[in-house]
């Protein structure tokens, strides 16, 4: 089989980053963090670049840009800069046709988030649609012309910003006081398509081998563990395990272990393990291991200790990162059929790690 990566056009995130400046000291026994940052744009059809802008009800102006957190290049921030704070953006719950994009103040004070043409017309940006847990979001003109916005960084390299939703109720969440439908990020664009809605979940041995991952029931039988991709979009596939027909959701559950588990849920709250089998029939864990910001590895741990990556592998040879995704600051991430999840588990495109 030859594994082709899902990834995104030159980016490595390694180019020295430009310093963001606070006003707060940092404590002397932390190392302050460098961040690289990304300007949010709307490219119009002509190949124009339109500013993305964030304004208050007085019609004052103020940067969007987006960040990776702690180096990490999975998933941006986007945020407002207001006097030196960054706010929130994200996609608030409503009944409109498309969706309104705001920033969120920590008094709960809502900023329109609008791109701007060289004639000072601002233009609504909105998501406008919806494939699986993406949604498209788009400037619109008063033609109804969709420009896609982007992350763009100061060397050129090009990021998606869509609305990203974990959940399937309705309330995604709620920052300072507001509801809000979904979150906006900064994700790796697919450059390749791929018409295979089932990917195959596996870890990858040092050697090259490769380990089927399965769930466990109690009576130890096998269960494939597969990446769902809905409507053929790729940028963030859903992790499901198939036990005794149904599809549960794998999740990385709370723990005060140094690792943290990764189960399956059952529709009445069972645990179902997930394993990496060797070809001896050995059973290694599969585990959350470290993070950069809201990414955490995905790893099956061998008795010696050694970590193997886990990737989703589709039918044709494409190959992506299972990583598990943090969305909120809480050590609960959600409950699941009574069960508490610190983190969802997702499939998305590789981003090239830089040397330390």
């Amino acid at each position: 089989m030859v594994l082709t990566l899902i990834s995104m056009a030159g980016l490595t995130g390694c180019e020295k980053p430009a310093e963001v400046k606070t006003d707060a000291a940092p404590a002397t026994t932390t190392k302050a963090v460098d961040e690289t940052v990304w300007h949010v744009k709307a490219i119009t059809p002509e190949g124009g670049i339109l500013d993305v802008k964030a304004l208050d009800k007085d019609g004052k102006i103020y940067d969007v840009k987006a960040f990776p957190r702690n180096g990490d290049y999975h998933m941006m921030d986007i945020k407002a800069i207001k006097d030196g704070q960054k706010l929130s953006v994200k996609m608030l719950v409503s009944h409109d046709a498309n969706i309104p994009v705001k920033a969120i103040g920590d008094d709960g004070t809502i900023y329109d988030i609008k791109a701007l043409t060289s004639d000072g017309t601002r233009l609504d940006v909105k998501g406008v649609g919806q494939v699986g847990n993406i949604i498209q979001v788009k400037a619109i003109t008063a033609k109804g012309e969709f420009y896609g916005i982007k992350a763009i960084s100061p060397e050129g390299h090009l990021y998606d910003v869509k609305g990203v939703k974990m959940l399937k109720e309705k309330i995604e969440g709620q920052v300072h006081g507001v509801d809000f439908y979904a979150h906006i990020k900064g994700i790796p664009q697919i450059l390749s398509t791929s018409a295979d809605s089932i990917w195959h979940i596996k870890a990858i041995h040092p050697s090259g081998k490769i380990l089927d991952v399965k769930a466990i029931d109690k009576e130890g039988n096998l269960n494939s563990v597969k990446a769902i991709a809905k409507g053929q979009d790729l940028h963030l596939m859903d992790i499901k395990a198939f036990v005794g027909g149904k599809t549960l959701p794998v999740k990385m559950l709370i723990s005060e272990d140094e690792h943290i588990p990764v189960k399956a849920i059952g529709e009445d709250g069972t645990i179902y393990d997930i394993k990496a089998i060797t070809a001896e029939g050995e059973k290694l864990d599969v585990k959350g291991i470290r993070n950069a910001g809201n990414i955490f590895q995905l790893k099956a741990i061998s008795k010696e200790g050694e970590l193997y990556g886990v990737k989703a592998i589709s039918p044709s040879g494409n190959l992506m990162d299972v990583k598990g995704i943090k969305m909120l600051d809480d050590k609960l991430e959600m409950k699941m059929n009574g069960v508490d999840v610190f983190a969802h588990i997702k499939a998305i495109p590789m981003v090239m790690d830089c040397p330390m």
